[in-house]
């Protein structure tokens, strides 16, 4: 049906619209082969631009044609003012002189032409016309997507919360510049994180923050933590306000199941490195709605570094797993935590 109306048109207004239209679509294609390195779409793109290369020789031989009249024309013309002369003169032989002289001039005069430049001109205000419109068109179809809202479906990646803000535990107001879990958050969950990570193309698809206080402590120690989840792994971070030392918390590891106890210094600050297995917990939200038994989770790495460079207290806990038990190297943790650190004020001096 589209071609039927195409063939309908004149060739002036259908030879420019097919130009307008396969330029425009075989340069976008061409584009959008290049970015996404489809051949396929540079082959369509490649048809495109053929038949518009095509078209617009077309074009060029019609206005050549216009422009020089076939020669054919002017000789048959030529041939008839020829034959038509000897008979003008014999038929003048009987008859007066006076008399010959006017129809010689009447036979040899100029013949009538049509008025080819006024059709040139209309033709060429077809063509223009036609590109215009056709140009516009195709200009409006190209920036729309930048301005209309994209139907992309690709994940975003999740982002910390921004509602209001929670009402601290009274352990927060007793401490000297808690960091809080929102806070920690915005350290942890950097555009870079799956890069430091070593998994680049992931994102995060779980972020969460709370400021709760440490276990056993009868809720008298702030302890915010922030947490993000990507495909391959999940980070923890948490601060700890107490008064255990660096050197104490090793101790306590020592006597405890974690695994691969490593003291180094990280950004001037005491620090260890330590392994140990996370809690699987199951819930069951069918119609009975119990759980099943804690069992022993995946293998975590725990990278724990003291909150001032003078270890007076406290600790901050980096922690990485995942649900498949592979861990990242030790470098991983090294590199987030002095990506996470400087956001984390150190604790004043008491």
């Amino acid at each position: 049906m589209l071609g039927f109306l195409l063939r309908l048109l004149p060739f002036w207004v259908r030879e420019p619209l097919l130009i307008a239209v396969g330029s425009v679509l075989g340069v976008r294609i061409m584009y959008l082969a290049v970015h996404d390195h489809d051949r396929v779409a540079a082959g369509l793109g490649v048809v495109f631009l053929v038949f518009t290369a095509v078209r617009v020789y077309a074009v060029i031989r019609a206005l050549r044609a216009r422009r020089n009249p076939s020669p054919t024309a002017s000789a048959d013309g030529a041939a008839v003012d020829a034959a038509s002369q000897p008979q003008t003169q014999t038929q003048a032989q009987p008859q007066a002189q006076p008399q010959t002289q006017p129809q010689a001039q009447v036979g040899t005069g100029p013949r009538p032409r049509p008025d080819t430049p006024e059709k040139e001109h209309n033709a060429w205000s077809q063509a223009v016309a036609a590109v215009a419109v056709f140009g516009a068109l195709a200009a409006a179809l190209w920036v729309a997507p930048r301005f209309m809202p994209s139907d992309d479906n690709t994940p975003q990646p999740a982002s910390c919360s921004g509602g209001a803000h929670e009402e601290l535990p009274k352990a927060y107001k007793d401490t000297p510049q808690p960091v809080t879990g929102e806070e920690l958050c915005k350290a942890l969950n950097r555009p870079d994180l799956a890069m430091l990570l070593g998994t680049p193309g992931e994102t995060a698809t779980t972020v969460s923050s709370t400021n709760n206080t440490a276990p056993l402590t009868d809720g008298k120690v702030a302890q915010p933590e922030a947490e993000v989840t990507f495909d391959t792994y999940t980070v923890n971070v948490s601060a700890t306000y107490n008064e255990l030392s660096t050197d104490q918390y090793v101790k306590l590891m020592k006597f405890g199941d974690e695994k691969d106890i490593k003291t180094l210094t990280v950004l001037g600050r005491p620090a260890v490195l330590s392994s140990d297995h996370t809690m699987k917990l199951e819930i069951n939200l069918g119609s009975g709605g119990s759980g099943g038994p804690v069992e022993q989770g995946p293998l975590a790495r725990t990278l724990s570094v003291a909150l001032d460079r003078h270890d007076r207290g406290g600790y901050c806990d980096i922690t990485v797993w995942s649900t498949s038990g592979a861990l990242p190297n030790d470098s991983v943790l090294l590199n987030i935590a002095e990506k996470v650190l400087p956001g984390i004020p150190e604790r004043p001096v008491r």
